[in-house]
């Protein structure tokens, strides 16, 4: 990228970056006048997400992924925990709350927050639900969706509250041949009220919560059903729009989509992203799960292919003010969904390029490393960068410090560290 190029960029990012003078106290209230402080960012205001999918063991002490973890904590702020019905509570009445809740806190405990996907989907299902007759559904979902949301008030911060409404009431791809549960509710109360139901449910077990609603069906109907959703008084904190790149990367209508769901006025949360670094998946494709090769590896030609668009979709996508998080689908390749190679680290755990071009934009071009200023008289310093929590160091006392978008002043008290 050319320097012109990437003085652009970063002049596109002023709705990211903020200024805060501090008044800076010492642990006895006097202010700090005259004196060197160190100031560095701790984390992004932005949310950069991840599936933590692969660090679950590793987070409850029954496997070693040092290494993956070190590498996913050096890009992310943000974790996806799986919560698909049929993987998190395969036999009624044993949920695998306990295993969640330790890959939750290991999460938080690194600064990073944590978000459950999904509370109601119809597919990853739970067997035992379909058998069960209609009458029964409804209240058995509702009380799934409090359970969890309840469960997890404190760990996570933002559910996937319902993911793929657009279609569930039409789904009915069932190899077993059982009619699927969710879509029969689905049927019976319509996509709104099945949109009311999961956020409803999960806003009285955790009123803090931010809920989305999420989608790959990116067509008219879902601005339809937001609408629909909306003019019904359901409260949403965001919406969802999945980006699976598997055919080819989308360029400038990621910058489309961000604008067409951004003017509902609600954070636009682009949640499920992926780049090919190997061979696309072939266009005539319509369910990217008919298409599941025996092998898929990725290339040196696909691997440069990656690290161009990723960072442009980095880039785009920060730059728009309707964008509040990018959620990437997999650090690796090992166990990727449907076997492509759409990691930031290969199967091996060596580092792609996109890792790196990724890293130079989240912890170097967009990030205050550790730097001195000096405070003057009174004990003032301004400090500039990304929003984001930075962290103020003054000989032995230390003190974190938000910065937002655009302009504040604070009095900071430093305590002992």
């Amino acid at each position: 990228m050319s320097d012109a190029l990437a003085r652009g960029a970063t002049d596109a990012l002023a709705h990211r970056r903020g200024e805060v003078e501090l008044t800076l106290l010492d642990p006895a209230g006097r202010p700090l006048a005259d004196r060197e402080v160190v100031v560095e960012q701790v984390r992004h205001a932005f949310a950069f997400g991840c599936i933590g999918f692969d660090l679950i063991d590793h987070a409850n002490g029954a496997a070693d992924e040092s290494a993956l973890a070190a590498d996913w904590l050096e890009l992310f702020t943000l974790a996806v925990l799986p919560f698909y019905w049929g993987e998190f509570e395969p036999e009624r009445g044993h949920p695998r709350t306990a295993s969640l809740q330790g890959a939750a806190r290991w999460f938080r405990d690194r600064g990073v927050r944590v978000k459950g996907h999904p509370l109601v989907w119809h597919t990853v299902k739970a067997r035992w639900l379909d058998a069960l007759p209609d009458a029964e559904i409804e209240a058995i979902v509702r009380a799934r969706v409090r359970r969890e949301a309840g469960d997890f008030a404190g760990l996570i911060d933002e559910w996937d509250a319902i993911n793929e409404v657009v279609i569930m009431p039409d789904f009915d791809n069932e190899p077993d041949g059982v009619p699927n549960a969710i879509s029969r509710l689905a049927r019976h109360l319509g996509r709104v009220e099945m949109v009311r139901l999961a956020v409803d449910e999960a806003r009285a077990a955790d009123p803090g919560v931010r809920l989305l609603l999420n989608d790959f069906d990116l067509s008219a109907d879902y601005e339809r059903l937001i609408e629909g959703v909306l003019e019904a008084g359901v409260r949403l904190d965001g919406i969802g729009v999945q980006t699976h790149m598997h055919q080819g990367f989308r360029g400038a209508q990621l910058l489309e989509l961000a604008d067409r769901f951004g003017r509902f006025g609600l954070p636009v949360h682009f949640t499920e992203t992926t780049i090919v670094s190997g061979d696309l998946m072939p266009p005539d494709i319509v369910d990217l799960n008919d298409f599941q090769p025996e092998s898929w590896p990725s290339t040196p030609e696909g691997e440069a292919r990656q690290a161009e668009e990723l960072e442009q979709h980095y880039r785009m996508l920060v730059g728009h003010p309707a964008v509040a998080s990018v959620t990437y689908w997999g650090i690796t390749d090992r166990g990727a969904w449907l076997g492509a190679p759409v990691g930031l680290v290969r199967a091996d755990g060596s580092r792609k390029p996109s890792f790196d071009r990724l890293r130079s934009l989240v912890r170097d071009q967009w990030w205050l490393p550790p730097t001195t200023l000096r405070t003057d008289g009174e004990g003032r310093v301004r400090v500039s960068g990304f929003a984001g929590d930075y962290a103020v160091q003054a000989a032995d006392a230390r003190a974190e410090v938000a910065v937002t978008a655009g302009s504040s002043a604070h009095v900071v008290e430093l305590a002992r560290s």
